[in-house]
């Protein structure tokens, strides 16, 4: 219970600083902040209770510790790449980006099996890659400002986390390059989208934001709320205002809590049954 009030203190904390005006800069120091108090104190939870069962052990490192790591490795990307990042000349910067997008893809490719075991949402090798027995099998090494400590790791943890953390650094590479007003269309496909705009209510998205995040539709369930979030704002050109607080207003619901979800589903049948009709 402890692990899941801290998680969900982390998610509204780094919603906030990724809301934040603030320059990238700075939004990746005091998320590299906020991560390492998350992970220690998620550390001394363990430490006190340690875990009744092996499912549980593998719960919390496959499914638990990984969000603030993922985030914490994002948010050094991210500061690095800030800091690294040429000061003049568009082509440079170009340049710049598509070398991290080359070394993000050879990370992928580095470790495809792995990706693929978590992608396909295998389990059978999770005693060996989430419970700390099989750590000394660990075969990523970490970068040296990535949190990290021996009794607090699993085999494979970081690796999942540091899996989660490119697919969003992809998504900050991204928007670098549209800020820059770059073609990149031989690198991200075109958008087709630029007239589509969400005119139901944002609670209606919201539920279908958090349907898809359950059932790990997007990027093989490697994609979190924020990032889901923020590509939904992206392609409907709107806003949602902490989507964590209206998913708490539906949790709250006297009546159905997936309403929108519930139209769709009838409103679709109801088009099947008339298109046999017809």
């Amino acid at each position: 219970m402890m692990v899941k009030k801290t998680i969900e203190s982390f998610n509204t904390n780094c919603n906030e600083i990724l809301e934040s005006n603030d320059s990238m800069l700075n939004k990746a120091s005091k998320g590299i902040i906020l991560c390492n108090q998350t992970l220690s104190n998620l550390k001394e939870i363990v430490d006190k209770r340690d875990f009744n069962t092996v499912p549980e052990e593998i719960d919390f490192f496959k499914n638990n510790k990984p969000i603030p790591m993922s985030l914490l490795i994002f948010f050094t990307e991210v500061r690095s790449c800030e800091l690294r990042m040429p000061k003049a000349g568009t082509t440079y910067k170009v340049q710049f980006l598509q070398k991290e997008l080359r070394k993000i893809n050879k990370f992928f490719y580095k470790n495809a099996d792995f990706v693929h075991y978590m992608e396909q949402g295998y389990s059978y090798l999770d005693h060996q890659f989430f419970t700390r027995n099989h750590r000394n099998n660990f075969p990523f090494t970490p970068m040296t400002d990535y949190y990290q400590f021996p009794e607090f790791s699993t085999a494979q943890d970081m690796l999942w986390a540091k899996v989660k953390a490119m697919y969003r650094f992809i998504h900050y590479i991204r928007q670098a390059l549209k800020r820059l007003k770059v073609d990149d269309a031989e690198i991200f496909e075109e958008k087709k989208h630029k007239v589509i705009v969400w005119t139901g209510p944002k609670t209606a998205l919201t539920e279908l934001i958090y349907a898809l995040f359950s059932n790990g539709a997007i990027n093989h369930g490697a994609a979190d709320i924020n990032l889901i979030t923020a590509s939904f704002e992206d392609f409907f050109n709107i806003k949602l205002d902490n989507i964590y607080k209206t998913y708490s207003e539906i949790k709250a619901r006297k009546s159905s809590k997936t309403k929108f979800l519930e139209e769709l589903t009838l409103n679709l049948q109801q088009k099947m049954a008339r298109d046999d009709i017809d």
